[in-house]
């Protein structure tokens, strides 16, 4: 059943209204007519069954039918810290990140982002905001992620020390991975968990040092080097099997 997510105040009393980029999608790609079934979400983290009730080219109106008890947000609430990648990697990266189940993504400035200059320069931040949305619509997610605006490595060193679990893929880290950390860890005690990943250059090991004496767990993600735009999603990925609900229940 496909999903739209709807502005609170376009939800009064049992009628909901679709309109925006949403509409020509409705009736000129998903042929949707007069009593199709849809659901709704609030951007509050609330959905609901509704029926179509009138298409037109300016907006589509929704009877409201009753409220779903239903979540597809995970057990574990994961945080990416990006470094800041060149050109459009990051567009892939919120993607991607959303459609595993990221609650939070907020890229990086580390030692070795190359672009710092241009993210001052240039609003990417609501192009992220809009990615995350269209992914989620695609996911069905219940939960739009917050994308942050950009942060400096030292205000990160702060931020991390509200979290659970701190797990950093390192080039050069040897022997200690995802699995043997997840086994030596409080699982039930791991709700809010960041992942860092550096920008292309990697991290420097000044950095690693910080992060180190915070707690962080500084493992492999194996012998192949992954580029940046595919390790936070790995690691995502594996952590969401590990410990959330990616690997179904037992």
């Amino acid at each position: 059943m496909h999903k739209f997510f709807v502005k609170p105040e376009n939800i009064s009393g049992n009628t909901a209204v679709i309109d925006g980029d949403d509409v020509k999608h409705i009736y000129k790609v998903l042929r949707l007519e007069k009593d199709d079934e849809i659901i709704i979400n609030n951007l509050a983290d609330e959905e609901f069954l509704g029926a179509i009730e009138e298409v037109n080219k300016m907006q589509v109106t929704v009877k409201i039918i009753k409220k779903l008890d239903i979540s597809n947000e995970s057990n574990i609430n994961i945080t990416l810290f990006q470094g800041l990648p060149k050109s459009t990697k990051m567009d892939f990266i919120v993607q991607k990140s959303t459609e595993i189940g990221v609650k939070k993504i907020t890229p990086i400035l580390t030692e070795r982002v190359v672009n710092k200059v241009e993210i001052k320069e240039f609003k990417k931040v609501d192009r992220w905001r809009r990615i995350a949305l269209e992914a989620c619509k695609q996911s069905k997610r219940t939960t739009i992620p917050e994308i942050d605006e950009p942060m400096e490595f030292e205000t990160l060193l702060n931020v991390l020390k509200g979290f659970d679990l701190i797990v950093v893929p390192y080039e050069n880290a040897e022997g200690f991975g995802i699995k043997k950390m997840c086994s030596a860890a409080e699982r039930d005690n791991i709700l809010n968990v960041a992942v860092i990943i550096g920008p292309e250059g990697g991290f420097e090991q000044s950095e690693i040092d910080k992060l180190t004496q915070l707690g962080a767990y500084i493992v492999t993600l194996g012998p192949r080097i992954l580029r940046t735009e595919t390790a936070g999603i790995i690691t995502s990925a594996i952590l969401q099997y590990e410990l959330g609900d990616m690997g179904g229940i037992i």
